[in-house]
């Protein structure tokens, strides 16, 4: 299925975080929190300004981007959990070979 986010809204995969400590425990998914980090899958074509024209966005497919812990709505998608948010939920870009730990 073909999915197209409409004005300012975009879907993201979750980027799946390392299931062990950095002590080797191993963290059940019971325990471990939903990641914070995530890759753009597809955008829409941008928000209107109050002259009527389409602003593009500054995301793309393909970006790794970090986003807020409460941001998006979660949806499944041919049996893939994504998430649709909007541009302004986003933190920022991480850049190629950027890695974030997020605090415990």
């Amino acid at each position: 299925m073909k999915f197209r986010p409409l004005h300012d809204r975009i879907l993201v995969r979750r980027v799946e975080s390392d299931a062990r400590t950095k002590g080797g425990i191993i963290i059940p998914d019971t325990a471990k929190e939903k990641p914070q980090e995530g890759e753009v899958i597809a955008t829409g074509p941008g928000a209107r300004n109050e002259q009527g024209e389409t602003v593009a966005l500054d995301v793309k497919p393909g970006d790794r981007i970090l986003f807020g812990k409460w941001s998006g709505t979660e949806i499944r998608i041919d049996g893939e959990d994504l998430l649709i948010m909007k541009e302004s939920d986003v933190l920022g870009i991480l850049e190629a070979g950027a890695a974030v730990k997020a605090a415990a």
